[in-house]
């Protein structure tokens, strides 16, 4: 089987820039959500790039999931749990006691989305030097 972790990491960088632009475009769901696609994406693309299958879409177990040679900070873990939250209440209005998703998310939730997912990417990006 060939190694895709460059394009699950590619891919998570396009997706860290729909971040900025749904974010700029005051789409900060979309901007959370995005930015949480991202670190996922990175995320496993490092499983990948050590011969791992990595499943789900929690950043927190992906990041934990890791192979124990990859050392992972407290915060960028920290900063992985807050993305988490960003899976499903920006996409769905069930999530929320009411109101559509639009009305939860707003620049200051964006802008952290947008730092943490660039920190994973980072992260992933020094450990496949």
């Amino acid at each position: 089987m060939p190694n895709r972790s460059k394009d699950w990491l590619k891919q998570a960088k396009r997706d860290w820039e729909v971040a900025i632009a749904s974010a700029a475009g005051e789409r900060h769901e979309w901007a959370c959500f995005a930015a949480h696609q991202s670190a996922e994406k990175a995320v496993k693309a490092l499983h990948l790039a050590y011969g791992q299958e990595a499943w789900g879409h929690l950043v927190v177990r992906l990041l934990a999931e890791l192979p124990s040679e990859i050392t992972v900070s407290v915060l960028l873990v920290e900063q992985a749990r807050v993305l988490d939250n960003f899976y499903i209440p920006t996409r769905y209005p069930d999530s929320h006691p009411e109101g559509s998703p639009f009305e939860h998310f707003g620049p200051l939730q964006s802008q952290d989305a947008i730092r943490y997912a660039s920190a994973i990417i980072e992260f992933v990006d020094a450990a496949l030097a």
